[in-house]
């Protein structure tokens, strides 16, 4: 039978989130494992890992993320990371307080500018790979609306700020640091990033690629996602898996649920009007 489990693994720094895949396939002995979201290689923390039949549940998982930033201001890098090139520009000279105001108007809905090194695709190609074939060529890079629900000014010293940031999926905090920098008249890149959660997934929880043991650190379906929980009993489950909709013996909210069987996520339905469409059913059963 095809696993279905999600590991909580940490990535250090200095590799790639495909380098953690690749790596997870050979101490697993297997092929079909995705991730919910790319670590910069200078990146370190939580990566959401689908193993088998659980890839198809990626989409569900709660996409909100934790960072913890240091930011150094003063200075530019052509990547807004210290991957970059660093050059020495505008001398920073605002004070704590104003570094907090800026800070705290970055809570709610804004617009990010993606940065041009990102995977990105722009007619079919990588931004990254369009800036290193050709840093000065002119992008035009599509903006997006993503949601800061808590920024926090955690240290400052020698124009070195840490900053803790929950936020929506798909936020560049290499992006927000640039854009705080702006609001403050000088620049700034990113010294360091940790991922300190994704959705469920906790840093304090993460496993090391090299200590990771399946049978102690797998996480089943049901406590990865957070969806609302139907609970069939054997009539129901015989219906759904034959993908035929059934009728909720309960009122739920509209939306999508976990349909759970022996405790075991079978499925993901959809409810609407009191009845239950299967969307995607698990043959673990």
């Amino acid at each position: 039978m095809e696993p279905f489990y999600f590991l909580n693994i940490y990535k250090p720094k200095g590799i790639t989130s495909f380098d953690v895949i690749y790596k997870l396939r050979k101490i697993l002995k297997i092929k079909k494992i995705g991730h919910s979201g790319t670590l910069d290689p200078m990146a370190e923390g939580v990566m959401q890992i689908a193993v088998g039949g659980t890839s198809r549940l990626l989409e569900y998982l709660d996409s909100d993320k934790e960072y913890i930033a240091e930011v150094k201001f003063g200075y530019f890098s052509t990547t807004l990371d210290a991957e970059g090139e660093i050059t020495k520009t505008i001398a920073p000279k605002f004070s704590e307080s104003e570094l907090k105001t800026v800070i705290d108007a970055f809570k709610g809905k804004i617009i990010q500018t993606p940065p041009k090194y990102s995977a990105i695709k722009v007619n079919g190609k990588k931004l990254c790979d369009i800036a290193r074939k050709n840093p000065d060529a002119k992008i035009e890079i599509p903006k997006r609306e993503i949601e800061i629900y808590g920024i926090e000014l955690l240290d400052f010293n020698n124009y070195i700020a840490t900053i803790k940031v929950k936020c929506s999926k798909g936020t560049y905090i290499r992006t927000l640091a640039e854009d705080i920098a702006k609001k403050l008249s000088t620049d700034a890149y990113l010294t360091k990033l940790t991922r300190t959660s994704a959705g469920n997934f906790k840093i304090e929880d993460s496993i090391k690629i090299e200590d990771i043991n399946p049978d102690k650190d797998c996480i089943p379906p049901v406590q990865a996602l957070n969806l609302k929980q139907y609970n069939l009993d054997e009539k129901e489950f015989n219906l759904v898996k034959n993908g035929v909709q059934i009728q909720s013996k309960k009122i739920i909210n509209n939306g999508i649920v976990m349909l759970v069987y022996m405790n075991k996520l079978v499925s993901i339905g959809e409810i609407s009007d009191n009845k239950i469409k299967v969307k995607k059913f698990f043959n673990i059963i």
